[in-house]
């Protein structure tokens, strides 16, 4: 897995927010749920449900241990009580490991934004969600797609492949699990989920200029962007940009523009 700064990723991941959001609106909450929001990366979203919440409670789970201390020392707060964070492998969801008393009873949602498309194995974080969910209990994600970032992949691959940077990416394997809607709605009912919808969604993704796009990419493509010596990467992400922006300009606000495909799934434990 890739060493995230937690920092930056929270300046430059307000897309990500604002697909979550809108993900959040579709849970209906009534404000006593008690909800697992797997991969809670900085922990802003997850702090945000916990506010919807008065009655519920929220634990933010994350494999990367500096996004867990990064949203512990942001958003811990007395004003928020019903909020918790835990280092957690999506991979390996089990209540026995969940910190404190408070996770002896089932969950009533499993949520996860923008997370899953890091996951190698898609079955067993399935398994784990069901393990913690109650009868009834909802599964609500969204991932990377089928199609995900093609432009940005294309630019990738062809860079990767130039006598300057290809003994950088020895052995290398695309590092992002980009599902169909069919593939996907397979594993449900092998993990007792009974699909609701499991959806391709088109999203633009626009970024403040050239350098918002900059910091995208340094914050999340990281596979690509630390293969490579440090005192190189800001050379092959300037690269990436040029070529990048060449086909795909800025708009005639100085935004630039990623065409992205969500996975969005929801389904219920059955």
């Amino acid at each position: 897995m890739p060493q995230w700064n937690a920092q930056d990723y929270a300046k430059s991941s307000s897309a990500q927010a604002i697909w979550a959001q809108e993900l959040i609106t579709k849970l209906n909450l009534s404000g006593d749920e008690v909800v697992l929001d797997v991969g809670c990366g900085d922990g802003k979203v997850t702090a945000e449900m916990a506010r919807s919440l008065p009655k519920g409670f929220v634990l933010g789970i994350d494999s990367s241990a500096e996004m867990v201390e990064f949203a512990i020392a942001e958003h811990i707060q007395p004003a928020i009580a019903n909020l918790q964070f835990a280092c957690m492998d999506a991979r390996k969801i089990d209540k026995k490991s969940f910190p404190g008393k408070l996770f002896h009873f089932p969950f009533h949602i499993v949520f996860s934004n923008a997370v899953l498309h890091w996951v190698d194995d898609q079955p067993a974080f399935l398994r784990g969600a069901n393990r913690v969910l109650g009868w009834g209990g909802k599964l609500v994600t969204s991932s990377g797609g089928k199609g995900c970032a093609v432009d940005v992949v294309r630019v990738f691959e062809a860079l990767i492949q130039q006598s300057t940077w290809q003994p950088y990416f020895t052995n290398f394997q695309f590092p992002y699990f980009f599902y169909s809607a069919d593939e996907y709605a397979a594993w449900l009912p092998e993990s007792s989920f009974q699909p609701v919808r499991v959806d391709l969604v088109p999203k633009d993704m626009i970024h403040a200029g050239k350098e918002g796009l900059a910091s995208w990419i340094r914050t999340t493509w990281m596979p690509y962007i630390h293969r490579v010596s440090e005192s190189r990467r800001e050379e092959l992400i300037e690269e990436f940009l040029q070529e990048y922006l060449n086909h795909h300009p800025l708009d005639s606000h100085g935004n630039s523009h990623v065409k992205m495909v969500r996975l969005e799934v929801e389904a219920i434990k059955i």
